[in-house]
């Protein structure tokens, strides 16, 4: 009888273990997110100073403007916890955000503005952090993925009901620009 209470509370412990792993991840996956989040925000902050900026020198580039405009609203409707429409959208505005600097380099006026280099820089920066963020965020992502598919663990996130998280993946157009292999001529 002593022996079967031993076994049942080293169970206990290693059930309580599991659960409180698949705990832990699940709050780092919400970590990771959130470090992505923050990294949007600091861009949807740029987004209407680099707006102001180009106005005036674009005038001709109006459709252009009002896609980031729109690009940079639906990005910020979206509910933090759908990552599948967060990343359509957030993929959306790079790329409105990309048209915008491809047109500049029409503008020489422009492409001198201290203000427009200066948010130009910022907007970079952030979409490198962006990046990082994306790159941790999906490590942690198939860290936890891992527990709640691998046994033992997958019976404790059965049990709780721990479901996958989404990663947070390329679209279409960036997957084939990684894909195409540069062009270099001489």
């Amino acid at each position: 009888m002593m022996y079967f209470l031993a076994i049942l509370c080293l169970f206990a412990l290693f059930m309580i273990g599991l659960y409180n792993g698949l705990i832990k991840n699940q709050q780092r996956v919400k970590e990771a997110w959130s470090t992505i989040d923050t990294q949007l925000k600091r861009r949807y902050d740029l987004i209407p100073n680099l707006m102001e900026t180009v106005k005036g020198y674009m005038q001709h580039e109006q459709k252009t403007l009002e896609a980031v405009v729109q690009a940079r609203a639906n990005a910020m409707s979206v509910a933090k916890t759908d990552v599948a429409k967060k990343q359509v959208n957030e993929n959306a505005l790079s790329n409105a955000l990309k048209s915008v600097f491809a047109l500049s380099e029409n503008y020489p006026n422009l492409k001198a503005n201290e203000n427009f280099l200066a948010l130009q820089q910022e907007l970079s920066d952030t979409e490198t952090k962006i990046q990082a963020a994306r790159q941790f965020y999906n490590t942690i992502v198939s860290s936890f993925n891992t527990k709640v598919k691998t046994f033992p663990s997958n019976l404790v996130a059965n049990m709780f009901q721990f479901k996958e998280a989404d990663f947070f993946e390329l679209d279409e157009t960036e997957r084939e620009a990684v894909q195409k292999a540069p062009q270099v001529k001489f």
